[in-house]
Order: structure tokens, then C-alpha cells, then sequence
């Protein structure tokens, strides 16, 4: 299947993007380049994928790390592909260069975190301030009997106590385990059951769309049930009403002791465990390293996106998302201001996220295609009456793209000056494995290639490489940052990725490369659709649906069919000014198939007010799908809007 299979004008053609001078002049990727007398960014790649030892050294000498004890060897393979040992015998610590080099000298005064509540209020904390906070709170957290190698779950809204907590926990060398703000007490439990945390750290509540909403209540339930729990530690955020558990609970503003060394961990020590939603059982544990997810991110950041120390990082996240430890690790190592946002990007206007960029002069915005996709149908009038001179780049992550909505951000909000960096990998990855850069040309929704450093390839139902055609993206070789297993359960780990192609990491997203070598991702191959003989992506049946202008956004899914084998259904959202009807209906489906072809002409189209998400704005296929099926839906706890599934079952 082509790209002219897959998405109309005005993907085909000419990029739509060049880099200008000014991106090239800055691009710290083309110094690392020039640094190793490399002629291209084609031959960095190759060299990269030939030599991965040489590569990520170079990096960790680009990158200026501070080691405690430099590695003996860069990489081991002894244990296999799977299980790699990288900076064999180094003692690191990634807060050591995410704070402690900056908290004096030139940095110490330079603004570290920038954070803006729901309601407006804004405050700052310089390098210095943020190592004073995070020695204060490590202190407090080894009052409490907190150790190397302890677990500590982070229910947290983004707050800088949320970055603060992180690195607390890592400058004494426990381990912290982030948790999407919005769970349930049953959700939360169970990750603090299964990594058998010792202490969670909360907030008394968040405000989110101008309502107090309480997080306290659910930490007491979850730390009920889970009996490892020994202390709940809370900041006093929203300063509502809560219940007070003696001795148990402590006050974040109270914790105190002896500002601690930052502790000489070994480069593979964990750091980290973050939980991914699994589709049936318990949730999956990846178990995440000092010298692994916090390099990769700044690394990724750095040759990606072209943060550097003058930037000023926005993204759109939640500490539950990889891309929250993802966005404050990375960060806070390259020397950058990190911006954190309590809200809603539409809230208490469609505006929210333009006036953000204008007020704190963020230079790299990252956005979610669903968050475009609705602030668009809002007018331009919102955006263009706020300056967003300071913007650079912006970066998007979370789901495939449709064309119209990313030649809006391009257009409208970034004035064609902007790259968007599409960037695509995941939780067990630590950032991405395909992206884009400043230094390389744009197609609409595409991706320039592999992500430096990571050996990406697509492979056919054989495992062999593809271009041209749908295939399976895959990793030829470990990287730094890939998960260090999952936690408790090797076996699930090396059955889930290891275990199709012999030495072949398979990452389970469809994907395809064009003739121009732009790549394109498809969604999940385990929602691919096949129908008739023919297999398709729902992002592609997605992009011919949200092209019809009453159609705010789209899920397609595919349902048994005795005939064709599966048949296409269709979800869409109507925008605001659109109405239900038989007609609209019909419409949806003979422009699907106009785009894909009668056999993929859509069975049934349904309307609904939501599509169930995750808090970083993923479509969960699979919910619909079990849902419209009336089957078990499996673990639902990372979904922001349970509301959206009755929808579901109400429309069927």
C-alpha cells in the first residue's frame, strides 16, 4: 500500500518545510556531526546503527555527563539483545547533571522550573532553589526510612513538587514510580502493590477546569490496600479539608534532615518503574535505569528538538505519561527551563495554550493531535491574537496525525516557521525511535526517519525489510534507554517484544516508508483492520473520516464479519456546529470510500459526544472495540473520560 493509498493532498509532493538558516546555524545535532568529521546526517545514522558502542559514548561525551566513575565498557551483550548491560561498571547518577551541576556558578540563578496553576497563578524556582527543595525533601524522605533501592509512588498533578519528588527520590537512590493524577484508588493500589512501595507521596488535591478535585481521599483508600505502604506523604496544594492518619501521614512543607550526598549509584541501578496498561491482567512494570531513560530523553531532546540551555520547555503532560519524567529529566540535564501546567489546553478558553507560549516565552511546545484537533474547530481569531514569536519548534507525540489538523498547527499556529518534531516510541523505550529533526525537510504527518541511535527498520510478515508497503517497525539493535525488563516478569517482557524475530525488538505499531524516505506510523498492528483480503490501519480510515468538515475526530475499529472477515466500524465526533443525521452519515462513509476503496467502506457510522482517552490523549481502540463487542475491556485505569465508554455501548 502507497502513501497515495493512504492520505490525500497535500502529503504527496514537495516537503512543506525546509530548515531556514537560523535552525541550521543553532542545530546542536550538525555540531555533533561536524565534532565526528561526518559528511551527512545520512552517515551519522549508518555509523550509529554499525557502531552503537561509538555512538553512545560519543553521546555521553557530547552531552558533558558527570560521572562518579567512569565506565569500563560502553556495552555488554553477554545475556543477548534482551537483557543488555550498558556503561559496564560506571557509577552514575543522573541528578548530579540534571541539578547539582547547575545549582551553583552561572546556572544558579537561571529559572530551572516555571509552573502555571489552573486558575493563573505562576510561580518560579531557580537551579539553586530547586537543589535547596530537592535536598530538603530527600532529607525527609531518609527520616522516614526511605533507602537505595526503595520504592516510592508519585500521585501527583504537575506541580514543581512533582519534578522535586522525582529527584529527591533519585538523589538517594530509591526508586519512584509516577501515577497518573487521575486514577482511582484501585488503579493506584495496584502499582503500589506490585513494586511493594514503602512510602507514596500526594497532593490534598488538584484544580483542573476551575474545580477542586480531591486526590487525598483516593491515596488513603489505595494505601489501605496496598500493605506496604508505611507513610503518606502530602503537599498541601488545594489547602481543602482531608482526614489525618497519625503517625502514618506527613506533611511535604514539614519533611526536614541533613541535606544528603547525592548517592554514587551504578550506572544500571533502577531509578524508575512506570507502569503501562496492560489489555487483560495487571498492569506492566518497566523497569527504567540511571544511565538509561534520563540520558535518552536529554538525548532525544537535544538532537530532536534542539533544546538547549536558552530554550524553554512546555509540554502538555501528566507525571503518569513517560512524557512527564521524560520532559523534567531531560530538560533540567541539558541546563533548559522546564514549564509545568496544572490545566487544560481549552481552559477557561480555547486559548489557553497560545496565551501560555506568550506569557512565559516557550520556544518548544509540545501537543497531543487530539488537543489540535479540537482547539482548531474553535477559530483562529484565538490564536492569532496572542504572540508566539518566541515559538521554534513544536513537538507532538501519543497517536498518529491527520493532515488537516497538523497543517493548522503548521499554518496558523506556527506560521510555517515551526517544524512540528513528530516523534513516536514509548514507555518500554524511553523516548522515541522514529522522530524528526530541525536540520531535515517536513512532509505533513510524516516522520524523517529513525530517531539517531536506534536501528529502526519495517519488516514484512517473513521479517524482511519493506518500503513502500505496511509492515511491522522493529529495533535491530539495543539503545540506551530500552526498559530494563519488566518488573517481576521477565518471561512477559521478552514474549511481548523479543519473541517473533530472532534478536528483533517488535514495538507493535504499523508502519511504512515512502519513496522519498519519509515514515509514516499507522497506529498498533494489534488494531490493524482486515477486511476482504485487505489489512489497513484505523488511522487511515481515521484520516478519510475527520476530512469530512462536520467530523471532529474518529475511531475506526473492525468486528468479526462471516464474509469479509471484519468488517469497518466507525465512531466520530461531531464538531460543535454540526448536527446528527442519515445524511452526514452517508456522507462519512462514501468519502472513506473515495480515500481507501469499496472494500473498506465503513459498515455502520456511529455518533458519540467522546471516544474514550488516556490522559495523554490516546484513542484506546481496544476499550471501543471490547465495548462494541460486549466483551471484557481490561484494565481501564488509565482512561481520563470513563464516561466516554457508555457512549459507546449506548451508540451500539
Amino acid at each position: 500500500m502507497s502513501v497515495s493509498d493512504l492520505f490525500d493532498q497535500p502529503r504527496e509532493g514537495d516537503p512543506v518545510w525546509q530548515p531556514t538558516e537560523e535552525h541550521l546555524n543553532r542545530s546542536r545535532l550538525l555540531d555533533f556531526i561536524e565534532e565526528h568529521d561526518l559528511d551527512s546526517y545520512e552517515a551519522l545514522l549508518e555509523q550509529a546503527n554499525r557502531n552503537p558502542d561509538w555512538y553512545w559514548d560519543a553521546v555521553v561525551d557530547h552531552l558533558g555527563l558527570e560521572w562518579f566513575q567512569k565506565y569500563d565498557q560502553v556495552l555488554d551483550l553477554e545475556r543477548g539483545y534482551a537483557w543488555p548491560r550498558w556503561f559496564v561498571n560506571g557509577r552514575y547518577n543522573y541528578v548530579r547533571d540534571a541539578v547539582d551541576k547547575h545549582a551553583t556558578g552561572a546556572n544558579a540563578a537561571k529559572t530551572a522550573i516555571l509552573w502555571e496553576g489552573d486558575g493563573g497563578d505562576v510561580r518560579q524556582l531557580t537551579f539553586a532553589e530547586l537543589s535547596a527543595e530537592t535536598d530538603r525533601v530527600a532529607a525527609g524522605l531518609r527520616s522516614l526510612g526511605i533507602d537505595k533501592g526503595d520504592t516510592v509512588g508519585i500521585f501527583m498533578p504537575m506541580l514543581p513538587e512533582t519534578a522535586i519528588a522525582t529527584l529527591a527520590c533519585g538523589k538517594i537512590g530509591a526508586i519512584f514510580v509516577p501515577i497518573f493524577s487521575g486514577y482511582g484508588a484501585e488503579a493506584v493500589a495496584n502499582r503500589l502493590q506490585d513494586c511493594d512501595a514503602k512510602l507514596l507521596i500526594t497532593a490534598d488535591g488538584f484544580h483542573r477546569r476551575g474545580r477542586e478535585i480531591p486526590m487525598k481521599p483516593i491515596a488513603d483508600a489505595a494505601a489501605r490496600l496496598a500493605e506496604s505502604v508505611q507513610h503518606v506523604v502530602v503537599y498541601q496544594h488545594t489547602h481543602g479539608e482531608i482526614d489525618w492518619f497519625e503517625p502514618r501521614d506527613v506533611w511535604w512543607q514539614e519533611l526536614s534532615g541533613d541535606a544528603p550526598q547525592t548517592e554514587e549509584t551504578a550506572a544500571d541501578d533502577p531509578y524508575m518503574i512506570i507502569y503501562t496498561s496492560g489489555t487483560t491482567g495487571r498492569p506492566k512494570g518497566a523497569v527504567h535505569i540511571h544511565s538509561g531513560f534520563p540520558i535518552k530523553a536529554s538525548h532525544d531532546l537535544a538532537f530532536c528538538f534542539d533544546l538547549q540551555s536558552d530554550d524553554t520547555l512546555l509540554w502538555i503532560t501528566d507525571l503518569g505519561w513517560m512524557m512527564g519524567p521524560w520532559a523534567i529529566q531531560g530538560t533540567l540535564m541539558l541546563g533548559a527551563t522546564l514549564a509545568m501546567f496544572e490545566g487544560t489546553p481549552d481552559y477557561p478558553n480555547p486559548d489557553r495554550m497560545w496565551e501560555l507560549t506568550a506569557k512565559h516565552g516557550v520556544t518548544v511546545l509540545g501537543v497531543s493531535p487530539t488537543a489540535i484537533r479540537s482547539l482548531m474547530t474553535s477559530g483562529d481569531d484565538w490564536v492569532t491574537k496572542h504572540d508566539r514569536s518566541s515559538l521554534r519548534v513544536f513537538g507532538s507525540t501519543g497517536e498518529p496525525w491527520n493532515p488537516w489538523p497538523w497543517l493548522w498547527l503548521f499554518d496558523t499556529v506556527g506560521e510555517r516557521r515551526c517544524p512540528i518534531i513528530n516523534y513516536s516510541g514509548g514507555t518500554e523505550i524511553s523516548g522515541g525511535i522514529v522522530g524528526c529533526v530541525t536540520i531535515k525537510p517536513q512532509k505533513p504527518c510524516a516522520f524523517s526517519g529513525p530517531v539517531p541511535g536506534m536501528h529502526a527498520d519495517v519488516l514484512d510478515d517473513a521479517g524482511q525489510p519493506v518500503r513502500g508497503e505496511v509492515g511491522e517497525l522493529v529495533v535491530r539493535h539495543p539503545w540506551v534507554g530500552m526498559t530494563s525488563g519488566f518488573w517481576k516478569d521477565s518471561e512477559r517482557y521478552e514474549d511481548t517484544y523479543w519473541s517473533r524475530f530472532p534478536d528483533t525488538w517488535v514495538h507493535g505499531d504499523w508502519a511504512l516508508v515512502d519513496d522519498d524516505g519519509f515514515w509514516y506510523i499507522l497506529g498498533r498492528s494489534d488494531d490493524t483492520i482486515k477486511t476482504g483480503g485487505k489489512r489497513v490501519g484505523p488511522a487511515e480510515v481515521e484520516s478519510a473520516a475527520v476530512a469530512h468538515p462536520a467530523v471532529q475526530e474518529a475511531a475506526a475499529i473492525g468486528v468479526p464479519d462471516e464474509i469479509k472477515g471484519e468488517k469497518v466500524i466507525v465512531f466520530a465526533v461531531l464538531s460543535a456546529s454540526s448536527a446528527e443525521s442519515d445524511t452526514v452519515r452517508d456522507e462519512i462513509r462514501d468519502l472513506i470510500t473515495d480515500h481507501l476503496g469499496r472494500p473498506l467502506r465503513p459498515d455502520a457510522v456511529y455518533f458519540v459526544d467522546d471516544l474514550p482517552k488516556t490522559r495523554n490523549a490516546k484513542i484506546m481502540r481496544r476499550v471501543i472495540k471490547s465495548t462494541y463487542l460486549q466483551r471484557d475491556a481490561g484494565d481501564l485505569s488509565a482512561l481520563e473520560n470513563p464516561a466516554a465508554v457508555e457512549g459507546i455501548r449506548a451508540a451500539r
